[in-house]
């Protein structure tokens, strides 16, 4: 089985929804990690409900530190916000490293049913990137 970290600053939206919907969309081929380099402590409450309605569950993940993984090897490491690309140790385990850059869904300004649109498109913009990095790969 491989292994993939996604990293983003707070690991609390964008790689929350990526560890989720990787580990779907591998089909036991891989296992996800995510993690952040100033973890915010919380999983996003619209990450949570937005991924629900693909029924994924995120109320029970925790935000983690990237030094949780520094020891461990990954075939893959994936930032997924230019400030985690910045601000993240050398993975001395990472066999490959990409850097796919998503907008912060947490950022959304105007109503909760705005913002929960923006979390929406991103978490399909995350679920498209992904589908096409397994299908090029396999």
């Amino acid at each position: 089985m491989k292994n993939v970290l996604i990293l983003c600053t707070g690991n609390s939206c964008r790689s929350q929804m990526a560890e989720a919907l990787w580990r779907e969309l591998g089909q036991g081929e891989w296992e996800s990690y995510s993690a952040g380099s100033l973890p915010s402590g919380y999983v996003h409450p619209m990450a949570i409900e937005v991924m629900q309605e693909l029924d994924q569950d995120l109320s029970q993940n925790r935000s983690k530190h990237v030094d949780e993984y520094l020891n461990k090897t990954f075939d893959l490491v994936v930032t997924v916000c230019d400030s985690a690309k910045e601000s993240c140790p050398t993975l001395a385990g990472a066999q490959r490293i990409e850097h796919w850059p998503f907008y912060d869904p947490a950022d959304a300004e105007g109503s909760d049913t705005e913002k929960l649109m923006v979390f929406r498109d991103v978490r399909d913009q995350i679920r498209e990137k992904i589908q096409e990095f397994l299908k090029a790969e396999s």
